[in-house]
């Protein structure tokens, strides 16, 4: 059995939550998110709990237990509190600002790059190489990030780049020189 499968989901209140044959949607104070579940997996609400079942020990449906509740849960944790990633931008001359909701980064290139948010996500920019992405989707918040990062990933020789917080590049050593 999935230990994490098996786990109920408490819905807090203030919480809605809908299930319609395979939809289900979730309701908070920070938005509204559906999503549409596979049709094999068992998911029940009663009494502000949520629990998901699987109907046999095949593979596919192991798989599917563990998952399902996952996203079930980040659904639930997204419509109460949201989701946030922290990028950093390193190097001489790098930087983000906001002009509108678009972000704007300058980062070596000769043009600034600018990006539009998708629905639903909304970016802060604390300093001018700090940016935050947030958003109720999880899923979302985590692509979102994944682009941006991808406009200029870290270098290994400097380490100049956008990087997430806390994420620790791993350098190389350059050129030793000509051997005499």
């Amino acid at each position: 059995m999935s230990r994490i499968g098996r786990k109920p989901i408490t819905v807090p209140s203030g919480v809605d939550v809908k299930l319609e044959n395979t939809t289900i949607t979730v309701k908070g104070p920070k938005g509204t998110l559906s999503r549409e579940l596979h049709k094999d997996m068992k998911v029940s609400v009663q009494d502000n709990v949520i629990t998901v079942e699987r109907p046999s020990d095949h593979k596919l449906h192991r798989s599917l237990h563990g998952t399902t509740r996952s996203v079930l849960n980040n659904m639930v944790t997204g419509v109460t509190q949201g989701f946030e990633k922290n990028l950093e931008l390193v190097g001489v001359g790098y930087r983000a600002n906001k002009t509108g909701n678009k972000l704007v980064l300058n980062v070596g290139y000769s043009h600034p790059v600018e990006i539009n948010p998708e629905g639903g996500i909304e970016f802060d920019v604390p300093s001018n190489t700090k940016v935050i992405v947030k958003g109720i989707d999880k899923e979302l918040v985590g692509a979102t990030a994944a682009k941006i990062r991808a406009v200029r990933e870290p270098e290994p020789y400097k380490g100049k780049g956008i990087k997430y917080e806390g994420e620790r590049i791993i350098r190389k050593e350059g050129k030793a020189g000509k051997k005499k």
